[in-house]
């Protein structure tokens, strides 16, 4: 019998829009001979299944089923396509672990620590991980723009803590432009991250569970025509992402190490991308995305076709391996 899939997609988050392109990429994709897709809308005001003639119908968050023409669709797993909230941040993998349905990205606490850029620095850095010189803001905190940049350095990015697709994220070049960076990035997450800039080659590494094993994607590297890899940078065409990276083979290699050590020292599962910066030959962690974009712009797509993954099999994959049995057990 072919299975029943759920793709979430949408979010309480400004990446909404992008998450509805990554759900109906893998929409599109999909085995239809395997699998029965649903998308499903995840929005705060409404949960809604999505047909063909864009007609909704009503989740029940009771069991996350849906009563279609009186007949109730319960699903076999969930393919979670939601950047940002709450797709990325733990909320709906907790759902779906206390409702004890499958779904394709990370666990719980795996996804609420990867979003949390703070936290996951700070969980890395005894493993060896390199990171830049960070200064933590919460909203509410006063602001010593001459402690910011002893810490620091000019120039610096004022980041949102917990946002995803260069949202509410600036490049400061002046104190003067501190504290604007710092109200924008507010509007985004009451917690931010002020990170020392480093200048270096940037490159992206999609990690994924491929058919029962860790798979390095090859490395793209990230070319942006405006002052850093930004929103229009990411979507709308205003940068180069080179696959395979034009890096030296012993680039290659400490990144590829770096990114596979990082998936299993978070015991991560599904698919994952994480964002380097070369400084002195080291590559520095800048970040890691648990649901990163799949629309046809997307990178990990991307690294997927020059590792001849088609997005058939890369979705497939993902969906097989959330519905085998965990190997961890539980208690």
């Amino acid at each position: 019998m072919k299975k029943n899939i759920a793709i979430i997609m949408g979010g309480y988050s400004s990446e909404y829009k992008i998450s509805l392109k990554s759900g109906n990429v893998v929409f599109d994709a999909l085995d239809k001979d395997k699998y029965n897709a649903y998308r499903i809308h995840i929005f705060k005001d409404k949960w809604v299944f999505v047909n063909d003639l864009d007609e909704e119908f009503d989740v029940d968050k009771n069991d996350f089923s849906v009563l279609v023409n009186e007949t109730k669709i319960a699903f076999d797993c969930v393919f979670n396509a939601i950047h940002g909230s709450p797709g990325e941040d733990g909320f709906m993998q907790g759902y779906f672990e206390l409702l004890g349905i499958p779904q394709t990205s990370c666990s719980m606490y795996q996804a609420a620590l990867t979003f949390n850029k703070r936290d996951l620095l700070a969980t890395l850095k005894p493993y060896g991980i390199k990171t830049a010189e960070s200064y933590p803001l919460n909203l509410g905190d006063s602001v010593d723009e001459d402690a910011i940049i002893a810490k620091v350095g000019l120039p610096c990015f004022v980041k949102a803590n917990k946002a995803g697709s260069s949202f509410g994220i600036s490049k400061v070049y002046k104190k003067e432009a501190l504290q604007a960076a710092i109200d924008n990035s507010f509007k985004e997450d009451n917690e931010i991250i002020i990170e020392q800039f480093l200048d270096g080659v940037e490159v992206s590494v999609g990690v994924i569970s491929y058919k029962g094993e860790t798979l390095v994607l090859p490395i793209t590297e990230i070319v942006s025509e405006n002052d850093f890899f930004d929103y229009q940078a990411k979507y709308e065409g205003k940068s180069q992402e080179i696959t395979p990276a034009r890096i030296s083979e012993d680039y290659a290699t400490k990144v590829t190490s770096e990114a596979k050590k990082i998936y299993e020292i978070l015991k991560m599962k599904g698919f994952s991308r994480s964002e380097f910066i070369f400084k002195n030959d080291e590559p520095y962690l800048l970040e890691v995305n648990t649901v990163p974009g799949l629309t046809k712009e997307s990178i990990l797509p991307q690294q997927a076709a020059k590792a001849g993954i088609s997005l058939k099999d890369l979705f497939g994959s993902a969906i097989e391996a959330s519905l085998k049995p965990s190997k961890e057990g539980k208690p």
